[in-house]
């Protein structure tokens, strides 16, 4: 999988992603991340990529030349159905089963807006898909491009190590995580629970779905409707 972020804070992402998993995973050739500086395609010397917004109000708003040309330059190397997703509080709410749908993709572009917004005409123009991580508000959308990226990249096969991993993880199938435990066998008078000593791996399986569906229903209940 090729992704592409546009964003005019590329370091942001850098920093943040280019680590642990994700970095193994690109090491590998599972993934391939590339940041693309939407300042790169201002037509100013100062690398300019936003203004006063009309109709009045505070802040400013990402013009849409530099935005719509940086997006050019990656259009030229992805397939023509390739989906652009805009991060944003009016998107669809991200979710597991939107990571495994967009863990099947083979190439990704990721808008990262700032200040206030980008002008509605390029987002018109380019996007197919709008995504929020949450309702709140975060200063821009480096942020929420990294949580995407994060959980679609473990998705993708030859990323994680072992790829049965996520099979059990909270979400991965409507439901949250049994508890985990490692050793010591004993910790401050706390025990793990006899039935993970007990080498029974049929009673084990049972007793982990036991727990998730548990926890499901005290802390998530709205999944268990979810799956129904």
């Amino acid at each position: 999988m090729n992704i592409y972020v546009l964003t005019i804070f590329p370091e942001i992402i850098e920093s943040g992603l280019f680590h642990s998993m994700i970095k193994r995973g690109a090491d590998k050739g599972a993934i391939r991340i590339e940041c693309v500086n939407i300042r790169d395609y201002a037509a100013n010397k100062h690398a300019k990529t936003d203004d006063y917004p009309y109709g009045g109000g505070a802040g400013m708003v990402m013009t849409p030349q530099p935005v719509y040309d940086a997006y050019q330059s990656v259009k030229k190397r992805t397939p023509p159905d390739t989906r652009v997703i805009y991060l944003t509080p009016q998107g669809k709410v991200f979710n597991q089963n939107i990571a495994a749908e967009l863990s099947r993709e083979t190439a990704l572009i990721l808008l990262c807006g700032r200040y206030e917004g980008i002008d509605e005409r390029v987002i018109e123009e380019i996007v197919t898909d709008e995504i929020s991580v949450g309702d709140y508000i975060l200063t821009g959308g480096e942020l929420p491009a990294m949580t995407v990226i994060d959980a679609v990249c473990r998705l993708v096969p030859g990323v994680l190590n072992n790829e049965e991993s996520y099979l059990g993880e909270s979400f991965g199938g409507n439901a949250l995580e049994h508890p985990q435990y490692t050793r010591p066998a004993e910790w401050r008078g706390k025990k793990v629970p006899d039935i993970l000593l007990s080498g029974h791996h049929g009673q084990i399986a049972n007793w982990r779905a036991e727990q998730s569906a548990e926890r499901t229903r005290a802390k998530r209940p709205e999944l268990l409707n979810e799956t129904n």
